[in-house]
């Protein structure tokens, strides 16, 4: 099975630039009500996703990892790029396995997808993910 049938388009998914402050990525993320968004650059590269979590920490943690708040007015000069963890949401490319597709779902509420660049395409949700699996384990009646 082919995943672009489930893939959401970049043009219909809310995500952020890694230039963006950190109080217009908090913006964007309670406007929608999202839990975590994709982040990308300016040229179309998946950078990585941002959680609300990630917001949280970067709110108490300075530099060294120590817990010491930041002040509101800091989170104008930091950018969404210096909260993301590494490797937390991993992407996939267009041509993976339903069942590798599946293996992630147990992590992330969506799974990243991307072109054969590194360029942010789209998600798959869990949810499409789940109806797929189980359209598949339960035959249609008919």
């Amino acid at each position: 099975m082919n995943i672009a049938y489930f893939l959401m388009p970049k043009s219909k998914v809310a995500f952020l630039y890694d230039d963006c402050t950190f109080r217009q990525g908090l913006e964007k993320m309670r406007h929608h009500g999202y839990t975590a968004i994709p982040v990308i650059s300016r040229s179309g590269q998946y950078i990585g996703t941002v959680s609300e979590g990630d917001f949280l920490w970067a709110l108490v943690q300075d530099t060294r990892g120590e817990v010491e708040p930041i002040a509101l007015k800091d989170t104008e000069t930091l950018h969404v790029r210096d909260i993301i963890r590494p490797g937390q949401y991993p992407c996939v490319r267009i041509t993976v396995s339903m069942d590798a597709l599946l293996h992630n779902a147990t992590k992330q509420n969506f799974i990243p997808v991307v072109d054969d660049l590194g360029n942010f395409i789209g998600i798959v949700t869990r949810k499409d993910i789940i109806r797929y699996f189980a359209e598949e384990k339960v035959p249609m009646e008919a």
